[in-house]
């Protein structure tokens, strides 16, 4: 059995003699060759090159062929922040100043526009280099994420202010996602992956009303057309774990937020397999190979051996050392690794963060407003997050500082540690951890900035 076949098994939530191993490789494959992330997600040359590296050097049984939740996006209107170390960002919001069912103010969807050419060349050539041996994801922006791109954060207020509007934006949504499917799967991909990091924003009655409906259609469409599928969602999606494991979707993966056991024990009872979640900051990016080789044996042993795939809790950093992630598949491949490393796993490391500062944040004349992020350049929940917070600062005062804190730096963790933040991303005033992980709305984060700003604050 090759490593797609194996993985189709996992999929398939069958007992395999191992997980099957997917690191999701997006713009760490520029990494790789030495070229930006913007080049990178621009030329189908160095993608295919980028993708058979990550094939030698990782030995996965599937890759994903291009990690860009903006694909979609940029065909609709909206415009894109490109960075040189992270996939590039929605600044603009085609829908945000119209009617939420304004759809004939968009572009016309097609998958001839846009880069969406350019994938369908990486997907033939990947699929002739290495497709017979390694399965081929197509990530798919998730339609609520992609709703809230035409949209903007207003989004959130929709759901509550117009719910027929809303879900006549997610039924549109979800049939550009359909359309998306089914040109990754005619042109090769053997899995389409829902990406929806936003969902882990919403309430669960939220995610069965505006999410559940419209994800399905796009899951019938690939087994229709007898493709494979997962819902993947970064972030902290706990609260709505058990509505991903309730959809058509065959997979449910997660990030490092969320145990891995607490979703073993609910994918497995609706039938469902299940991938994640690799550390990618504290272990793959930041820590070295020991670091890897621990979390890899925590992913194994509360994974198991049936319908389990090993992943990172979402893309690759750009700048992952590359032996960290070969430790990765070192000890999935070979048991003999494994015992090594249980009986040489050192000890846990503690860093306090002493020599790095704070702010005295009682003391100062100035409100402080710190979102600790990953990294907004590249995770649309941190991206609108901060995005929330600085609107909310500018429209009350321009005194306001807003900071954010990137946890992919040794900065940002000591930040995330000092103020003791436990989700990402995550808006402190004063301070104060104030809204984990889901985005309030502006007339609440105003409402709790304003409760925070030091007396005699002027507007």
């Amino acid at each position: 059995m090759n490593g797609k076949d194996l993985l189709i098994s996992c999929l398939k939530n069958e007992t395999t003699t191992r997980p099957a191993w997917v690191p999701f490789v997006g713009v760490h494959g520029g990494f790789l060759q030495g070229v930006s992330a913007r080049d990178y997600l621009q030329s189908a040359d160095l993608i295919v090159e980028g993708l058979k590296i990550a094939k030698q050097r990782y030995r996965p049984d599937g890759l994903p062929l291009v990690f860009d939740l903006q694909l979609e996006a940029e065909v609709l209107g909206c415009d894109l922040n490109w960075a040189e170390d992270a996939p590039p960002a929605v600044t603009t919001h085609p829908l945000a100043d119209k009617e939420l069912t304004d759809f004939d103010s968009l572009p016309a969807f097609s998958c001839e526009q846009g880069r969406f050419p350019l994938v369908k060349d990486v997907i033939g050539r990947t699929k002739s280099a290495i497709g017979e041996d390694t399965a081929l994801y197509g990530l798919i922006t998730g339609p609520f994420t992609l709703a809230l791109h035409l949209r903007g954060n207003d989004i959130f207020l929709d759901m509550f202010d117009d719910e027929e509007d809303m879900q006549a934006l997610m039924g549109y949504c979800a049939e550009v996602g359909k359309q998306v499917a089914e040109f990754y799967l005619d042109n090769g991909a053997d899995v389409i992956a829902v990406v929806d990091p936003m969902t882990s924003q919403i309430s669960p009655e939220h995610f069965e009303q505006f999410v559940s409906p419209y994800v399905n259609t796009i899951f019938q469409a690939v087994r229709a057309k007898g493709g494979y599928s997962s819902m993947f969602v970064c972030g902290n999606a706990t609260r709505n774990l058990e509505n991903m494991c309730k959809t058509e979707a065959d997979n449910v993966s997660i990030d490092e937020n969320i145990s891995l056991e607490y979703l073993r024990e609910i994918a497995q009872a609706n039938g469902k397999s299940f991938g994640g979640n690799l550390k990618l900051t504290v272990v793959l990016l930041m820590g070295d190979v020991d670091d890897a080789k621990a979390d890899t044996l925590r992913c194994l042993d509360a994974g198991g051996e049936t319908g389990f795939v090993l992943a990172p809790g979402c893309d690759l950093p750009y700048s992952t050392p590359p032996e960290n992630i070969e430790a990765v598949a070192e000890l999935l491949h070979d048991p003999y690794q494994r015992d090594i490393a249980r009986q040489t796993a050192k000890a846990a490391k503690v860093d306090s963060f002493d020599d790095i500062e704070v702010p005295d944040y009682a003391s100062g004349d100035k409100l402080i407003i710190d979102v600790v992020t990953l990294n907004s350049d590249g995770c649309a929940p941190c991206y609108y997050m901060l995005k929330a917070a600085q609107d909310a600062a500018a429209s009350i005062s321009p005194e306001i500082e807003v900071h954010e804190r990137k946890i992919n730096c040794r900065e940002g963790l000591a930040y995330m540690t000092k103020l003791g933040v436990a989700a990402i991303p995550t808006i402190c005033i004063g301070g104060e951890p104030s809204f984990a992980s889901i985005i309030p709305d502006q007339p609440t984060l105003i409402e709790a900035i304003n409760k925070k700003r030091p007396a005699g604050a002027t507007a």
